[in-house]
């Protein structure tokens, strides 16, 4: 038998957000610098999966851009609290 290799999944948090323009925006905030779009939701998550393996790629190489990465553990538990449109009234301006 010999030893196979396992890659290790890393989880990292996505928002995609639709613009005004109906272009879905993909950012990855442990990531600086990691963003893409696509014209349709699946598009948008297939182009964010290519950002982040390019920005790993990236740390792999350079050590400064590696910590300024936010890296997930397997210790902690991803919990998402929702997205909220908060209605706020503007004050009167003098």
């Amino acid at each position: 038998m010999y030893n196979q290799i396992v890659p290790k999944i890393l989880n990292f948090r996505v928002i995609i957000e639709q613009d005004e323009d109906g272009v879905f925006v993909a950012s990855v905030s442990a990531i600086p610098g990691c963003h893409t779009q696509g014209d349709t939701y699946e598009e948008a998550l297939e182009n964010v999966r290519e950002a982040i393996k390019v920005c790993l790629e990236e740390a792999s190489e350079n050590a400064k851009y590696r910590t300024q990465i936010s890296w997930p553990t397997e210790d902690r538990e991803s919990r998402f609290l929702g997205v909220v449109d908060v209605p706020v009234k503007m004050p009167a301006t003098a």
